[in-house]
């Protein structure tokens, strides 16, 4: 891709579903009040960069590059609700230890960019079922059994009809033998 120094891409790294934990999690989306999340665009956050310069792209894809490629399943197990955003959710609890080295080891990789980059104050693993949500998801929903089939690094772009997802690198997570 290329592009010139004023272009500026707003950008995430995340865990992406494959397809049948995108229409696992997608089902879970019934009955929950709120803006749906397309299921298309389901998926974790690792790390939000907001917004980057699209001559950075290079190096956050040497980044991508450069993270463990091993299957990470993580167990959906319990819903939740971000009151300020607005946004439920649904996540893995306990955050499994893998989980939470993979995202670490992304921080860590990021921070010796030169990026504007600040980590959160804390991890919180989290696949957004919906947004303007006026209360949690029911906590009895059914868990979901995801698998990720990649880690991406993703451009967001806000439409009228929501945000669009674009998907402008891959490194694909390899099955388990």
């Amino acid at each position: 891709m290329s592009a010139d120094q004023t272009t500026v891409l707003r950008l995430f790294f995340a865990l992406w579903p494959d397809q049948a934990t995108r229409k696992e999690v997608a089902a879970r989306q019934q009955g929950v009040v709120g803006r749906p999340t397309r299921p298309d665009n389901l998926h974790l956050t690792l790390a939000f960069l907001g917004q980057q310069p699209a001559t950075a792209l290079p190096l956050l894809e040497t980044a991508l590059a450069a993270l463990p490629a091993t299957p990470l399943p993580l167990l959906l197990n319990h819903s939740g609700y971000f009151p300020r955003h607005r946004i439920a959710w649904i996540s893995p609890e306990p955050a499994p230890a893998a989980l939470l080295a993979l995202q670490q080891n992304l921080t860590q990789a990021l921070a010796q960019l030169p990026l504007r980059y600040e980590a959160p104050a804390h991890f919180m693993p989290h696949v957004t079922l919906a947004r303007n949500a006026p209360a949690a998801p029911d906590p009895a929903m059914a868990p979901v059994a995801w698998r990720s089939s990649q880690i991406v690094l993703v451009q967001s772009d806000t439409l009228a009809q929501g945000a669009h997802y674009r998907v402008l690198a891959a490194r694909r997570l390899e099955e388990a033998s």
